[in-house]
């Protein structure tokens, strides 16, 4: 299916690893330009490296922290031209409500709520003045199971939940949709390193990490690919008349509970 991506721009943030980067690579084999936004211009090197090795697109890199304001502006401003924002960087520590302080809570909250909520602000102002783009939000499933031992993230995704849903509700009056997915656990390299490091504590054997994951859907985890693919079909012409709409891609977790 021809998703008519090809000579598109997109800004991704949180684009050096994981979902972000899977994304990235998703966008690149439909013919966009790839702007990528990390903390770590090692990371950055190496994904833009990766992508151009394996598309022939135009990859930009931009080492910026999307927890300042002003930093988030700062990149919006250079890369205003961009038809698709993807919003994925940040990842919340777990704690229920005595264990998350009230600095770690900001702290969190500082990069995964508010650099989504900035990044958008900064991106809907160039789209609105165009009468075209999409942004989509990377969020997390734990913003519709509310979860006590990780009241902040639960808090947070729940948020951005509803942030996409009255900003997507309104922005279609400009021309500019505005999506989210909310992933599951999913095989990143941050999740591998936790499980087999689980695995080594419990059984002594690094390599049989993927039993823990046997408890989920199709017993295992989601793939980065599978939430990439997403990302690009929302941020496509196929899904033309989808705004203010959450997607949730868990293998039917949510629907149990």
């Amino acid at each position: 299916m021809d998703m008519k991506l090809t000579g598109k721009t997109v800004l991704i943030t949180g684009g050096s690893k994981g979902i972000g980067f899977a994304c990235a690579m998703g966008f690149a084999a439909e013919g966009c330009a790839v702007h990528l936004v990390s903390r770590t211009q090692e990371t950055l090197e190496a994904a833009r490296d990766k992508i151009r090795a394996r598309h022939n697109v135009p990859v930009e890199i931009h080492a910026a922290d999307f927890s300042k304001g002003d930093t988030v502006r700062s990149v919006v401003d250079k890369v205003g031209h961009a038809d698709i924002l993807v919003n994925n960087a940040g990842a919340i520590p777990r704690g229920d409500i005595f264990g998350m302080t009230e600095t770690k809570w900001r702290e969190a909250w500082e990069l995964k709520v508010f650099g989504y909520i900035n990044a958008t602000r900064a991106m809907l102002e160039k789209m609105y003045a165009r009468k075209k783009g999409v942004v989509v939000n990377v969020i997390g499933l734990a913003g519709e199971s509310f979860n006590y031992d990780y009241v902040t993230g639960t808090m947070g995704n729940a948020s951005l939940m509803a942030f996409t849903r009255a900003v997507g509700s309104r922005s279609v009056e400009h021309g500019v949709r505005v999506v989210a997915i909310n992933p599951p656990g999913t095989r990143t390299d941050r999740m591998e390193t936790l499980l087999r490091s689980t695995a080594q504590q419990k059984w002594g054997d690094a390599e049989r990490w993927k039993e823990l994951t046997q408890h989920m859907p199709f017993g295992r985890a989601a793939e980065p690919d599978e939430v990439a693919d997403l990302a690009v079909f929302l941020a496509s012409e196929r899904a033309s008349y989808i705004s203010g709409v959450v997607m949730t891609l868990d293998g039917g977790q949510a629907a149990k509970h």
